[in-house]
């Protein structure tokens, strides 16, 4: 059983004992959530949530940060706080009906950006590879896949968020069974006529979601995320669950773009993130017991882009702090 120093678990608890600040914590633990989304779920006036939000983050139970104009909320993901937060999540029960409304209400929210995402993917599948990779040299990021997997013996390959199958298409030379994911019926007709066309037999597509993939545990040896992270409302949600089909020693590989402040690109291309740092990748990749290896940055006519990649640890075994700081560093070479 977790314990807690005494000054941080009165300290918390102040923070957290009172009914909006709880519900806030629940809600928190669901993704990240800018105030006004946050608002909308809670149903109190924007100055109020803040007063909470603030009490909850100089508690260290909800961590803040900005993203160009955006500020996300999110429950804490490292030390004691996120400790408590976790348990504190752990003692409410799922069929409150206050917590059961809430859920309700963020699902709405999410359907509604869904539906955005969906349209937008629709019209965008017939010409999605041409700017898949954000002016990075061509064949580039192939290549750094095509060296990670080199010394592979037919490995089985999850492509989550395939979109028109690209990847599986550049990979199913190299690869045992491949099966691409993606939420889009659009861009899986594409990925579909696109592997007919490449007679890539060894490799299959469904609708899927990336929050619930619905595969068995640890059913594949290689994970691919390819610019697929930045639409995520919940990245870590995602990782969690693309580690947990992983073989022990099987390798996730994220093919993102570095953090930037082009903002645009939210409404033009319904980014959900700006990128991310190699420092919070690293932490994202211990926190679901992976262990990150040095990572390669492309640089693009606009944005850069980075390839990262972990191996899973052994089954419970976790990184030890010394490790993580050292994952740590290393990802910071790339950043």
């Amino acid at each position: 059983m977790a314990q807690f120093s005494l000054d941080k678990l009165v300290t918390a608890l102040r923070a957290a004992g009172e009914d909006t600040r709880m519900r806030l914590l629940a809600l928190c633990a669901q993704g990240e959530w800018t105030v006004s989304e946050i608002v909308q779920v809670i149903g109190q006036s924007q100055p109020r949530v803040s007063r909470h939000l603030k009490l909850l983050t100089e508690a260290q139970l909800l961590e803040r940060f900005r993203e160009g104009s955006w500020v996300f909320y999110r429950r804490a993901q490292t030390g004691e706080g996120a400790r408590i937060a976790r348990s504190l999540g752990r003692l409410l029960a799922a069929d409150d009906p206050v917590l059961q409304r809430d859920r309700q209400r963020l699902s709405v929210i999410r359907d509604a950006r869904r539906r955005a995402a969906d349209a937008y993917f629709a019209g965008q599948a017939e010409a999605w590879d041409s700017e898949g990779d954000w002016g990075v040299p061509d064949g580039a990021v192939d290549k750094a896949l095509l060296d990670l997997l080199a010394n592979e013996t037919e490995p089985s390959l999850l492509d989550i968020g395939t979109g028109t199958g690209r990847i599986l298409q550049l990979l199913a030379p190299h690869i045992g069974f491949g099966l691409g994911i993606d939420h889009s019926p659009a861009m899986l007709s594409v990925a579909r006529a696109n592997l007919d066309r490449r007679e890539a037999k060894n490799c299959q597509v469904r609708q899927g979601d990336m929050y619930a993939l619905g595969l068995p545990d640890r059913s594949f040896s290689t994970v691919i995320l390819h610019q697929v992270l930045h639409f995520a409302d919940d990245p870590l949600a995602v990782l969690r669950e693309a580690a947990r089909v992983l073989t022990i020693g099987g390798r996730l590989i994220v093919v993102d773009l570095k953090a930037h402040s082009d903002e645009s690109l939210r409404t033009s291309k319904q980014h959900r993130r700006l990128g991310f740092s190699s420092s919070e990748m690293a932490a994202w990749f211990a926190d679901t017991g992976l262990e990150m290896h040095a990572g390669k940055t492309l640089s693009g006519a606009a944005h850069q882009t980075i390839v990262w990649h972990g191996t899973r640890c052994a089954a419970g075994a976790s990184l030890s702090t010394t490790n993580l700081k050292s994952t740590a560093t290393s990802a910071h070479r790339v950043a």
